[in-house]
């Protein structure tokens, strides 16, 4: 098959400079990565091709000579004479992509780091249950944290007083060795150092050269006021011990507030049922309400159907912004008696005879819509 042009190939002018080929072989190449293409030969094809026109158009000579004599400046028989020909396209990936002694496409464009330095301890998560009341009004709690601490034998170095660290013979301090597979070349964790790069001369025998060791650790945490459920906290620095002098990672408390026996929670503001009697709503009557810090009073006037909400202003949850305090809903529970004596029940009787219907507007309502209906 008759070759492709390779201005064609990158996609660029005759008149494109060494920038903007530079440019185009990146973006391509990316593209047609076998990495990125695992079992695309089609792909594989593609990006040895973008190889071989880049090497050509980016050497001001080779470029000269193309746009000459075409392909045929490249002819195999006759390199001797010119000393040209192609190399392994992977060479010159990693030119252009600066991965210097080589590796895969995320290794040399994305910044693979060096394993063999300093790295930063993980993350922990600690799920924290607490009351409603110190959700709303702040609390501090003392938690108990097992997890992989600075080894205080050697100080996180992994090695015994004295002793140092050498450069791993395998790997050359890399961390990795390459594996060849045909035309490329594949970067894997050294098998001698675990991707380090340098190796101990004499392990910690109290953590065996891993400079962290299982710990348990007492941490207060101060939970300000207004927090609720799914709420994360971050304590700075008390995750896991960082390895080769890298730096703790952070903990991370998620709260869970417990349900309440009286209140339900919707956002800043409280909701509660408060039972009445049947007199206290029939007659009026000031009644106490429980909040968060005590007990408010509500006036209820007469007649108050079960259901009515009253609000308390102010005797909700504090905004955890700062943005003042919610509310408190107290909604009606009117109560019937269940055990009547007989005195009560004649009481009751002739109260129902003094009764012409007026004394219920929504049973009146619903029996009128009713008697609409069943025309």
């Amino acid at each position: 098959m008759a070759k492709r042009d390779y201005y064609e190939v990158l996609g660029v002018s005759r008149t494109a400079d060494f920038e903007e080929i530079k440019k185009a072989y990146r973006k391509l190449a990316v593209k047609f990565h076998p990495d990125k293409n695992p079992g695309d030969h089609t792909a594989e094809e593609r990006f040895k091709e973008l190889g071989e026109a880049y090497e050509a158009l980016n050497d001001p000579q080779k470029r000269a000579a193309y746009d000459q004599y075409g392909h045929a400046a490249f002819d195999p028989r006759q390199r001797s004479s010119r000393g040209g020909g192609f190399h392994d396209p992977m060479d010159i990936f990693r030119e252009v992509f600066g991965g210097g002694g080589g590796g895969s496409i995320f290794e040399t464009f994305f910044g693979g780091g060096d394993r063999s330095g300093p790295q930063r301890g993980d993350d922990l998560r600690y799920d924290l249950e607490i009351t409603l009341e110190d959700a709303a009004a702040g609390c501090e709690r003392e938690i108990s944290v097992s997890k992989l601490d600075k080894c205080e034998t050697c100080g996180g170095s992994g090695a015994e007083k004295g002793s140092g660290v050498k450069t791993c013979q395998t790997c050359g301090g890399r961390g990795q060795v390459m594996m060849s597979r045909g035309i490329f070349s594949i970067a894997q964790t050294c098998p001698q150092c675990k991707g380090h790069g340098r190796i101990l001369e004499k392990p910690c025998k109290s953590c065996h050269g891993e400079g962290r060791r299982e710990h348990s650790s007492k941490i207060k945490l101060k939970i300000p006021p207004g927090v609720d459920a799914g709420t994360r906290l971050r304590s700075s620095g008390n995750g896991e011990a960082g390895f080769r002098g890298g730096s703790s990672g952070d903990l991370y408390v998620i709260l869970h507030v417990k349900a309440h026996e009286i209140f339900q929670r919707d956002g800043d503001d409280l909701h509660c049922e408060v039972p009445v009697s049947f007199i206290q709503a029939a007659l009026g009557a000031e009644i106490e309400v429980p909040t968060l810090e005590g007990k408010a009073a509500i006036k209820i006037p007469a007649g108050t159907q079960s259901g009515a909400v009253f609000r308390v202003k102010g005797k909700g949850v504090k905004n955890l912004q700062g943005y003042g305090h919610g509310d408190l809903h107290a909604r009606i529970q009117v109560e019937v008696p269940t055990r009547l004596t007989h005195e009560q029940k004649a009481k009751l009787q002739e109260f129902a005879a003094l009764c012409d219907g007026h004394e219920a507007p929504l049973a009146q309502s619903f029996f009128e819509k009713a008697k609409k209906f069943f025309r």
